[in-house]
């Protein structure tokens, strides 16, 4: 297996995993070439930061919306609040995820119940990369990578980042917090 993405911005940079850790080159304009400058990135086991669009808020379940609630409330020892950063775009969002940990989610609603990004050539190719990196992915319920597809374009909420907070997330989704 092997995933990837480019991220194009204010620097241009190639993330990559065959299975044996996860890289990151960024493009030096110099000499027109990809420099490796991220060697076998991890992300953190716990962040302080998730990224959802709110807009969207009033069609979450009463699990989610429970959960972005849980997020905004002060607690100095368990690390929140957690700071809300949403750019709109999945790599760009994903990608600081992986860089800094915490939480990326696009959950199912009331008006698309298996959201929107599509589980083939989105969800799980950053899935294989979070995973490669010590991070989870999931639908809610299952690890994204374990969904058997049943269409080309099939759609999947995803949960996706850190291992803690993938875990806690779960937890609100199921209604056990």
């Amino acid at each position: 297996m092997a995933a990837g993405y480019v991220l194009y911005g204010s620097s241009m940079m190639f993330v990559y995993s065959t299975g044996h850790g996860v890289h990151g080159f960024t493009l030096d304009p110099s000499v027109g070439e990809f420099l490796l400058s991220h060697e076998n990135i991890r992300v953190p086991h716990k962040g302080t930061i998730y990224s959802t669009n709110e807009g969207n808020f009033a069609r979450w379940s009463k699990g989610m919306q429970r959960y972005v609630e849980w997020l905004k409330q002060e607690d100095a020892p368990g690390g929140r609040p957690y700071s809300s950063r949403y750019v709109g775009s999945l790599v760009a969002d994903v990608h600081r995820t992986l860089l800094y940990g915490g939480l990326y989610c696009y959950p199912g609603d009331t008006k698309n119940a298996n959201g929107k990004l599509r589980l083939m050539y989105e969800n799980n190719p950053l899935a294989y990369i979070m995973e490669q990196a010590g991070g989870a992915a999931i639908d809610g319920i299952q690890r994204t990578l374990e969904i058997k597809p049943t269409s080309l374009h099939q759609r999947a909420p995803l949960f996706i980042g850190s291992v803690e907070d993938v875990r806690i997330v779960q937890e609100f989704l199921a209604g056990r917090r």
